[in-house]
């Protein structure tokens, strides 16, 4: 049973009867989702979470939880007749979300902060206050698909739009949670969500979709870091694999494994000019290390922190990975580990895999969970993609 049909969740009883909680971005998407389930005739409550101080939210352009966005949110409800509430989570946020993202960089790792915040303050802290509003499950604005399948356990499939496909960075929802959500617009392309704003006449019907990680202006990230964390701009060296000190840097938190532009250190350091790259990020030294490409190719990933959804077991089986949100997913074999980790080895090499972003585990369509990358290695002279 799919959750396409906005007019059937999957209850046995009347929309009138099924109280749905809709987490509400101030965006077209999740509008469209609260607007269409009120219209169907369910009992919609829609709930916004102000993340961060609001008088700097209200002037971010460009995010989703913004102030602008709750503003959006609130007129949406009011304007369709179902009540709204806007919860104050910054200090839920801060903890689980900002925090982390800082500690993620001076550990030289790059963090995805939107998969922490869904798998903490989204579908954690808000998914409970739906159950406490005896809410029969709570609705958000994903493109992603909630199916049931043959043996009644709900699965987690890639969106029909390819294009805005965001089952990436909700690999972490667990199967209690993935049992009370609904992702509504999942089978439908972007372009079917504005045609249903335009006709339901939503105040951000023309809204464009937000960008940049919501508490970072203009993706600047680095300026988020240092004013939390000051000793990010610690001064270290910037070394070539032979052992060659190429120059300096103002803080590690400028530079990822598979970084090529902005490193800072001019031409002639090899014989034919080839560009060099970020090999490694040594938190601990300061150090960044630059290489050729080819010293990028790594063929198995570890992973922690691993959540799965219908896999159980330490056994090895064939998957797809993606390594990051923008890459394509490619052949691998994984094999869980009794301790919540898990080994992938690709069947063929890949370059620029960064400690701290997402492996996301398909089978067809179908996610099946992954992990947060810890390391890297080559063991095999495996053809590089």
């Amino acid at each position: 049973m799919s959750d396409a049909p906005l007019n059937s969740l999957g209850f046995s009883k009347s929309p009138a009867e099924t109280r749905v909680v809709v987490a509400m971005s101030g965006g077209v998407d999740s509008s469209v989702a609260a607007a269409l389930l009120h219209e169907q005739g369910y009992d919609v409550v829609g709930i916004t979470l102000q993340l961060y101080d609001y008088g700097e939210a209200i002037a971010k352009k460009g995010a989703c939880c913004a102030g602008k966005d709750i503003y959006d949110a609130k007129r949406v409800a009011e304007e369709r007749g179902f009540p709204h509430y806007v919860l104050n989570y910054e200090s839920n946020f801060r903890q689980s979300v900002i925090d982390d993202f800082v500690e993620s960089y001076l550990n030289g790792e790059t963090p995805i902060p939107c998969v922490k915040c869904n798998q903490t303050v989204k579908f954690h802290d808000l998914l409970q206050v739906a159950r406490d509003l005896n809410a029969d499950c709570m609705v958000t604005g994903h493109y992603v698909q909630r199916v049931v399948g043959d043996n009644g356990t709900s699965e987690l499939l890639r969106a029909v739009d390819s294009s805005k496909d965001q089952s990436y960075f909700l690999f972490a929802t667990t199967q209690e949670q993935l049992d009370f959500l609904r992702f509504p617009l999942g089978g439908w392309t972007k372009d079917v969500t504005r045609q249903h704003a335009e006709r339901l006449g939503l105040v951000n019907a023309d809204k464009p979709d937000s960008q940049d990680i919501c508490f970072v202006p203009n993706g600047d990230y680095a300026s988020v870091v240092k004013k939390i964390a000051p000793e990010a701009e610690r001064e270290g060296e910037i070394v070539h694999m032979d052992g060659r000190v190429l120059g300096t840097h103002q803080g590690i938190i400028h530079y990822t494994v598979g970084q090529r532009k902005g490193l800072g250190i001019g031409g002639g350091v090899t014989e034919n000019n080839d560009p060099l790259y970020v090999v490694a990020v040594d938190a601990e030294t300061a150090r960044v290390v630059v290489g050729p490409k080819e010293a990028l190719a790594r063929d198995v990933v570890y992973l922690k922190g691993c959540n799965w959804l219908g896999v159980t077991g330490t056994d090895t089986i064939p998957v797809d990975v993606k390594l990051r949100s923008m890459t394509r997913a490619m052949p691998a074999y994984l094999t869980p580990s009794a301790d919540g980790g898990a080994t992938l080895r690709l069947q063929d090499a890949q370059y620029g895999i960064s400690p701290g972003q997402a492996a996301v585990c398909y089978i067809g369509d179908r996610v099946i969970g992954g992990g947060w990358i810890v390391s890297a290695e080559l063991q095999s002279f495996a053809k590089a993609a």
